[in-house]
């Protein structure tokens, strides 16, 4: 291969052209990429774009296309110095958190992003975001599955989307930074997670794991919730753990019998709990106050400060490796990937 960078387009705004339905993915994304940076290319590292097929909208993610991505990236492993991942910007956190858990320590660098409106439209932001991502492609060791977005390095598993109406479109609530792209570039290569050239990555196709289909569910905490919502989950078979959002630090409603019931129902049905914070930043205490402390008693893990989309991935990754209930008590609280922060 002569390209140093393969591009993976899956879909997502950056790519998509107006048709009379609306936005939709369009194919023939290298043509434009190369007409968008204009004279900026000849700075770039050289690229070939792979278009997924079909092109979706970032709507319809499932588990499903992450396997797909990690096994087209073991696929291309040998022939490329670096990746890069056009998604959209939706479901983007889900993606960097699941290929994050799934890939580990990378000795090449994935780097992901996106765009707010779409390439070769009048203000897009696409054009910055790809000569970023291009830019950090090879430039730099990065071992993190990470995003660029709006001249900012962030590990994928940290990432949130906090506007649909801003080109700032993500942050990470509760870390760090990787890097900051202005009219310099830093990077924070001591923020990282630390590579080994003799990591999973060596041999891709041992993280290609199968997920299983609503094997994670989501239940949001709030006042006067009917009971079917989280009910429902206990007699679905498929459904094998579920993310409780709950308040502030971590706090349920400790005097509604009918949700210390759920909790303790499946507990004996073997289904795991995880405790995440419905706020945007800090994390979970559990027992701090006396209406989180009945938690633990129940097998409640917590979430310590990861986001909603980090727990769901790593539980749906925890699962499809094969771990048992058993198991994702023992191993909840490792940090494979800088998920939390280590206190």
């Amino acid at each position: 291969m002569s390209a140093k960078v393969l591009i993976l387009y899956t879909g997502g705004t950056i790519g998509m052209i107006q048709t009379e339905q609306g936005l939709a993915p369009a194919s023939g994304l290298q043509e434009r990429i190369e007409m968008a940076l204009g004279m900026s290319i000849n700075t770039l590292p050289s690229f070939e774009v792979l278009e997924i097929s079909p092109l979706i909208d970032s709507a319809n993610i499932t588990p499903k296309h992450w396997t797909k991505l990690v096994s087209i990236l073991a696929t291309h492993w040998q022939d490329y110095d670096g990746f890069v991942i056009l998604h959209g910007t939706d479901t983007m956190a889900y993606t960097a958190s699941a290929l994050s858990f799934m890939l580990g320590a990378c000795t090449k660098n994935i780097i992901l992003t996106g765009s707010q409106i779409p390439l070769g439209m009048n203000r897009s932001d696409a054009t910055s975001n790809l000569q970023a991502a291009l830019s950090l492609a090879i430039s730099h060791r990065i071992a993190d599955v990470s995003l660029v977005f709006d001249g900012k390095l962030m590990r994928g598993n940290r990432i949130q989307k906090i506007s649909s109406g801003r080109f700032e479109a993500f942050h990470t609530p509760n870390d760090d930074l990787l890097g900051e792209l202005a009219i310099g570039m830093q990077l924070y290569p001591n923020r990282m997670i630390k590579s080994n050239d003799e990591s999973v990555t060596t041999l891709l196709e041992n993280n290609i794991v199968s997920f299983k289909t609503g094997a994670v569910g989501v239940v949001t905490l709030h006042p006067s919730q009917p009971v079917a919502i989280y009910l429902s989950l206990l007699d679905d078979d498929n459904c094998k753990a579920i993310v409780l959002l709950t308040y502030g630090a971590g706090n349920v409603p400790d005097q509604n019998p009918a949700f210390l019931s759920f909790l303790t129902e499946a507990m004996l049905r073997k289904k795991n709990i995880v405790n995440l914070t419905q706020c945007l930043h800090g994390g979970v205490s559990q027992g701090a106050y006396a209406a989180g402390s009945i938690l633990s008693s129940m097998n409640v893990l917590s979430g310590r400060d990861m986001t909603l989309e980090a727990a769901f991935c790593k539980l749906h990754w925890l699962i499809a490796t094969g771990e048992s209930y058993y198991g994702i008590l023992e191993k909840w609280n490792t940090n494979y990937c800088g998920e939390f922060t280590l206190q």
